[in-house]
């Protein structure tokens, strides 16, 4: 079982930064993808950013350009670095993880967050 502990959220003014944090624990996978979704309930769940184990990254369009993905392996942890922040990014920030045990493709494994509030506005 893995657990996923977000932290970082709070209020910010437009224009602002923020970096959310998620802490992986337990049995983790040599082979994932950490991934940051965002949900608001007039918005759509939506992928904001992820990061796999070999260090690559995908972005959503919305963000590419303001928001940094990266992660510190040694703690299990990843980051959400988000700058120049609007008020449509407001949201329930959830992290979700997915492993696999094999090198067959797919990831047969996965686990969310308990998400993490970012509010935007003046």
């Amino acid at each position: 079982q893995v657990q996923l502990a977000e932290s970082g959220g709070g209020l910010v003014q437009p224009g602002g930064s923020l970096r959310l944090s998620c802490v992986a624990s337990g049995n983790l996978f040599s082979i994932y993808v950490m991934n940051w979704y965002r949900q608001s309930p007039e918005k759509q769940r939506e992928l904001v950013a992820s990061i796999t184990s070999g260090g690559d990254t995908n972005y959503g369009e919305f963000v590419k350009g303001r928001f940094t993905i990266s992660r510190d392996r040694a703690k299990n942890t990843a980051y959400l670095q988000m700058n120049s922040l609007k008020s449509e990014d407001t949201a329930g920030y959830y992290c979700h993880y997915q492993g696999s045990r094999s090198d067959l493709g797919g990831y047969e494994y996965e686990y969310w967050g308990q998400g993490t509030q970012v509010t935007v506005s003046s």
